[in-house]
């Protein structure tokens, strides 16, 4: 059934074009007079394209933590963008995600947009914090929204604590370490399953850290990388490529 993989592959890629897409749409819209971008002193995330609207009262729930969050909580978390955190849940619910892994809880902002698609796919989140303060803020935070059911913080060295990983991955998250990042490759590339995607943020801004790391999912035949431009970061996508027979 190759045809299947790569028919599911040319799915993916086509919704990672979509993406980058809505993301130029969101620049001109920014940049256009009375287009509704937003400042964060406004009282509101400043979106730079039409903000997400909720289908459901827990959806809503949701978004208002999210912007709570953003606008009350985001100083010292490096926390990914808004903007970012809406490719996340597209992807996640694109590829009907299961098993995600990510590396940098910080807070849980992330996580929460994540598990704004598993609420649908009915999936769970693994998520790696080496700060204790932030895990602790992280739990109470995916509990404020409810999701703390399908959330395993798992607290410590991520460079270690992955080796107890088994499952395969359907999404893995890198955000924390940059200079880490070719480490985590090399250890859970193995666990992402075929069709499965590794999202790194910040990979471009801060690429001196990371040649390694850009190397090793430019040149792999196995893989295939773009990197989304969103706001002032950046997003490398990479997909595993399935095997065709």
């Amino acid at each position: 059934m190759a045809w299947k993989g790569a028919e599911m592959s040319k799915k993916i890629l086509l919704v990672i074009a979509v993406v980058i897409l809505l993301a130029g749409v969101g620049s001109l819209v920014a940049q256009r007079p009375g287009g509704g971008s937003q400042s964060a002193e406004s009282g509101a995330i400043p979106w730079r394209e039409p903000p997400p609207l909720a289908a459901t009262d827990a959806e809503e729930k949701i978004l208002k933590v999210l912007e709570d969050m953003y606008l009350n909580q985001r100083r010292g978390m490096m926390n990914v963008q808004p903007e970012d955190g809406r490719v996340l849940r597209l992807l996640t619910e694109a590829v009907g995600a299961k098993n995600i892994v990510e590396i940098g809880t910080s807070n849980g902002y992330s996580g929460i947009w994540f598990c704004l698609a598993l609420r649908t796919t009915g999936g769970k989140l693994t998520t790696h914090e080496i700060d204790a303060g932030r895990a602790a803020q992280a739990r109470e935070n995916f509990k404020r929204v409810g999701v703390d059911g399908m959330v395993t913080i798992v607290e410590g060295d991520a460079h270690e604590m992955v080796k107890n990983l088994k499952d395969p991955i359907d999404i893995l998250h890198l955000d924390a370490d940059k200079e880490g990042y070719i480490d985590y490759l090399n250890k859970l590339l193995p666990l992402v399953r075929p069709g499965g995607l590794i999202l790194a943020h910040n990979t471009t801004n801060v690429a001196s850290s990371m040649q390694d790391y850009i190397k090793a999912v430019t040149t792999n035949p196995q893989l295939e990388t773009h990197f989304i431009h969103t706001h002032d970061q950046d997003i490398g996508v990479t997909l595993k490529k399935r095997q065709v027979k």
